[in-house]
């Protein structure tokens, strides 16, 4: 049985070096990116058996996609189109105070017109999580209508159903995205957001903690997970709630942090940690990652249990 299917898009993400402009760098450097296949290979890093699912042209463009993730030891199950196109970004790392640019062009993407039979809905139904994201319904009505099928297979199947609303301001509006993604919640029995998110997106107030209970109150979630950034991540599960402080960190790239505090936390889960441990883990994997050129979590379990461990008894001095 498999521990863990994603589902959603990989792009390519193309970067020029030392903190060059796009108009002006010579050189670009060419990367797999993709919230659900960062989450899955952050999962398999940390000890279970992930699968990415997702539609990618028969291109390519989109072999080297395939080719990338499933060299960090993920398997993949594409469903491989004459149609559409391979997604990409362009990421511009800039300094403080010009900042980060991310500049999309993923339009007729081939995986925004993947259905529910282009996925292996027997390994979601056999699979102990299911995990997907607020990026994939964003991209296309056909997608918003896939994940809710989907969700409500595994759902059904018994299988555990995650998301991480992982707004994207450049795919679709806070209120566009509340509404959609407030209809999915009932096929969800783990929340991830940000808090940022849970307030601009979802429109919640309070704490932290009151926004997961309230976001628990009404939904019927069985575990939300709440991330604060430098604050660190908070979850409310079995009416109780647990904190852990962010480890402090180098950044060297930030992006793909929040997926690899997501697939550690589930990979964790999935192997029957408890809560708090599996917000150790996750935090951890998050610190690493910033330290990780490019969007995946490339760490082993040995590294993320070192840091764990020295955080431990930082906290306990």
């Amino acid at each position: 049985m498999t521990d863990l299917v994603t589902f959603g898009e990989t792009m390519l993400r193309l970067s020029p070096p030392d903190h060059e402009r796009l108009e002006t760098t010579a050189t670009l450097e060419l990367r797999a990116a993709g919230a659900e296949s960062n989450v899955a290979i952050a999962a398999e890093r940390l000890g279970a058996d992930a699968v990415w699912a997702s539609k990618l042209p028969d291109s390519p463009l989109g072999r080297r996609v395939a080719t990338e993730l499933r060299s960090h030891g993920l398997e993949t199950a594409v469903a491989w189109s004459d149609e559409g196109r391979q997604g990409t970004y362009y990421l511009e790392h800039g300094a403080a105070p010009r900042g980060t640019n991310v500049v999309y062009d993923r339009s007729d993407a081939a995986v925004t017109t993947t259905r529910p039979d282009d996925l292996p809905l027997d390994a979601v139904r056999d699979a102990a999580a299911f995990h997907t994201s607020g990026i994939t319904p964003a991209l296309s009505d056909t997608l918003e209508s896939t994940v809710a099928d989907v969700l409500e297979t595994a759902q059904a199947a018994g299988t555990t159903t995650t998301f991480d609303v992982n707004y994207r301001g450049k795919l679709w509006s806070p209120a566009s995205a509340r509404a959609t993604l407030t209809d999915l919640f009932s096929a969800v029995d783990v929340l991830v957001t940000a808090e940022r998110d849970a307030r601009d997106v979802l429109a919640r107030e309070g704490s932290a903690a009151e926004i997961a209970r309230g976001l628990a109150d009404d939904h019927g979630f069985e575990t939300v997970v709440v991330t604060r950034g430098d604050a660190g991540a908070l979850a409310l599960h079995d009416d109780a709630v647990h904190e852990c402080p962010a480890v402090e960190t180098e950044t060297v790239d930030p992006i793909g942090t929040g997926d690899a505090f997501v697939g550690a936390f589930l990979a964790r889960r999935i192997a029957g940690d408890d809560v708090p441990t599996a917000l150790e883990y996750g935090t951890a994997t998050a610190a690493l990652k910033r330290t990780i050129p490019g969007d995946v979590a490339v760490v082993t379990r040995e590294e993320v249990e070192a840091v764990v461990d020295a955080d431990a008894r930082e906290i306990s001095r």
